[in-house]
């Protein structure tokens, strides 16, 4: 069973500075995953074509893949991204209730998870922004700029017992602030704690993985392999952790360049 998690950068591309969303579309379903964790996602913004990102890729995954399926899309930020925007609160609607609706949701900001699998329940865990701000190289820039943090989120789905070697499998986007980020994982993995195992927890965690493997005592990573530029990677930003000896990563686990984003895609075959 192949999982993935995909940091878009709202499906733009460093090599032309566009957003197409057929390009987005191709770039996450070559992947082949059942299970897709996605960063980054744009909903109803201006820059990338007024769509539903998370359920643009859905449908395109839900076509070529499993009729049973279910997916969510968590907004970290409500309103424009460097622009002006909101925290995201608890009761603000989560898009993918229904893959046929046209909900008009307000624009967004935040993270998806797309499974092929049928899902359970859904969970959402907030994560408040650091209150200090800290250098970040923005893709295409050479010059680090101080900048604000923002808000976080975790979207955690629990699987239909007996459908995959695991039971539930998150995704989250972490702080850039060093030690804010750490201490956003340690809150998401004592959510996960709470739900029923084995676990899998993917994203963009902003930390390389020596880090993370000392802060995820129990955890395993499945792959170990750079993803941070996504031209030529030098770090590993994006992960995939289980708390399972169970689960079981085959050779095939590789970070996989994208006609998208300035990461690349981490894509893991488990069993």
């Amino acid at each position: 069973m192949r999982i993935a998690t995909v940091n878009l950068l709202h499906g733009r591309s460093l090599r032309d500075g566009l957003v197409d969303t057929d390009r987005m579309i191709r770039a996450v379903t070559d992947l082949g995953a059942s299970v897709v964790g996605l960063q980054e996602v744009d909903r109803n913004q201006n820059r990338s074509g007024n769509v539903d990102q998370t359920a643009v890729i859905a449908r395109a995954m839900m076509a070529d893949g499993a009729g049973e399926m279910g997916y969510r899309f968590v907004p970290a930020i409500v309103g424009e991204p460097g622009g002006r925007w909101a925290a995201a609160a608890h009761d603000d609607p989560l898009s993918g209730h229904d893959l046929d609706s046209s909900h008009n949701f307000p624009s967004a900001y935040g993270i998806g998870l797309i499974s092929l699998l049928p899902v359970e329940s859904w969970h959402v865990v907030r994560l408040r922004a650091a209150p200090v701000r800290s250098p970040i190289l923005l893709p295409g820039t050479r010059r680090p700029m101080l900048l604000p943090d923002e808000p976080r989120a975790a979207l955690i789905a629990v699987l239909r017992s007996g459908v995959a070697p695991f039971r539930t499998i998150a995704t989250t986007h972490l702080s850039f602030v060093p030690g804010w980020n750490v201490r956003q994982l340690s809150l998401v993995l004592r959510a996960l704690a709470e739900l029923p195992g084995p676990r899998i927890l993917l994203g963009d965690l902003n930390l390389p993985h020596a880090v993370v493997s000392r802060v995820t005592r129990g955890w395993t990573s499945l792959a170990i392999t750079p993803t941070y530029p996504g031209t030529d990677p030098k770090i590993q930003f994006d992960h995939v952790l289980t708390d399972a000896t169970s689960v079981v990563a085959d050779a095939s686990s590789q970070a996989v360049a994208m006609e998208i984003s300035d990461h690349q895609a981490l894509v893991t075959d488990v069993r």
